[in-house]
């Protein structure tokens, strides 16, 4: 089984002109090791809130938003997974990675290995919810649905570097590209 700097490397070769969110620590690293880009907002603190920032922008404008989260940080707010499904923004796509593991902190156990995130979302209302290995990330680019993926990955951090922007710049630069 891949690890989840292989899976950020597999979602962000579709990735054009998105707005990517994408949740604290070690995975922000590695997205922007993988595809650094001006339209990538790398959430450098606040685990569990990642999908709550991606459904404000969801809701504030047309564009489409990808929110790369993780299954520790989906834990933190399960409330999200209700939130998100209610109000249904045809320009959102959640993707929950879920490796078992609190990756930023030492890959502690979630205990969410053996949890089937797409029944959780579709129990919640979700209309959309797949499993990554079961679709062409391609087609839900472009589908214009609401739609929640569980990508099941192994536990592991890469060594990716620190990202050298400091959070003011990370949040200017994304700001400018924002559609308002």
């Amino acid at each position: 089984m891949a690890k989840r700097i292989d899976g950020i490397k597999e979602i962000m070769k579709d990735i054009t002109d998105e707005l990517v969110v994408c949740n604290i620590g070690v995975p922000t690293k590695e997205l922007f090791q993988v595809k650094d880009r001006s339209r990538n907002f790398y959430m450098i603190g606040s685990m569990g809130l990642v999908e709550s920032i991606g459904l404000g922008l969801a809701l504030s404008q047309d564009e489409t938003v990808v929110v790369i989260d993780g299954d520790g940080s989906l834990l933190m707010n399960m409330g999200s997974i209700i939130t998100t499904s209610h109000n249904q923004c045809n320009n959102l796509i959640w993707i929950v990675i879920n490796n078992g593991a609190y990756g930023s902190t030492g890959n502690q156990t979630t205990y969410m290995e053996d949890m089937d995130l797409v029944q959780i979302a579709k129990d919640s209302g979700f209309k959309n919810a797949y499993e990554f290995s079961q679709i062409n990330f391609k087609e839900i680019l472009e589908s214009n649905k609401c739609t929640f993926i569980e990508y099941k990955l192994e536990a592991g951090n890469s060594d990716a570097p620190v990202i050298d922007l400091s959070p003011d710049e990370i949040r200017d630069r994304f700001m400018s590209e924002i559609q308002m």
